[in-house]
């Protein structure tokens, strides 16, 4: 029998969660393709070969990629998350190798995946809490530049009063996006910049690693450290999935 990821408590508000999307989640084989899912999610093995205790690999993907076009599983994030610590926010993003597997989607779109110089990535831009649990996540091609996707990011985190993150993010114009929101800046500015760092809060700057902590939390799942799925939404589905874990046990 394969290692289960879920308890029964962890399950009953799994489950009270999916129901609240507006639909009936309840079948005693929900929580079986769900474990299936997730043992997918933690092994990053094929589809086919899932293990036959989680029934049909075939039914499991379907119903995954069921669940992935009508965006439970990002529901079942925003459901987790709505009740958030966002005092201080923090944001950064991260690179995704994207397997070879994941290419040749029958799609006109690139699918969320880029040429940079390690090659094919996808780039997860990601808003954490004050306690370091994501609260927003956004996908890109990797050749994208994090400050590209900084305004959506801030547009669908919660208010919060500090904004906090890295050089790459040194742009007055995100300051001035930020302070009109009525957040303070918390973002050093590159060493060639004459204004320099006079009054950058660097006690507050240290807690940057929250944001580091929980790409590493969510990258312990091997079917997001090497992105698999072919389909954006798909690996979105897969991100919104492991950030609803992280917060399952809160």
């Amino acid at each position: 029998m394969p290692r289960m990821m879920l308890t029964d408590q962890h399950w009953e508000k799994l489950s009270e969660a999916m129901n609240s999307t507006g639909r009936v989640y309840d079948k005693p084989g929900h929580r079986m393709t769900m474990e299936g899912i997730l043992y997918r999610m933690r092994t990053g093995c094929p589809w086919r070969d899932l293990p036959k205790e989680f029934g049909n690999w075939n039914t499991v993907f379907r119903r995954f990629n069921l669940w992935s076009r009508k965006g439970v599983m990002n529901l079942l994030f925003k459901a987790f998350c709505a009740e958030t610590d966002t005092e201080w926010v923090f944001i950064d993003a991260s690179f995704v190798r994207a397997h070879q597997h994941s290419h040749g989607a029958a799609s006109t779109s690139d699918e969320a995946i880029g040429r940079t110089r390690g090659g094919p990535t996808t780039k997860v831009h990601m808003a954490v809490d004050s306690y370091g649990l994501p609260v927003h996540f956004e996908l890109s091609g990797g050749q994208v530049s994090d400050i590209t996707k900084a305004p959506a990011l801030l547009q669908s985190t919660p208010p919060a009063q500090y904004v906090v993150a890295d050089r790459g993010y040194d742009s007055e114009a995100l300051r001035e996006d930020i302070r009109a929101s009525g957040c303070e800046a918390v973002i050093p500015r590159r060493k060639n910049n004459l204004r320099g760092n006079g009054k950058m809060d660097w006690a507050l700057y240290k807690y940057r690693h929250l944001v580091e902590n929980a790409f590493a939390r969510v990258k312990h799942f091997r079917a997001i450290s090497t992105r698999y799925d072919k389909l954006e939404r798909n690996f979105a589905s897969m991100v919104a999935l492991a950030c609803a874990f992280i917060w399952l046990p809160m």
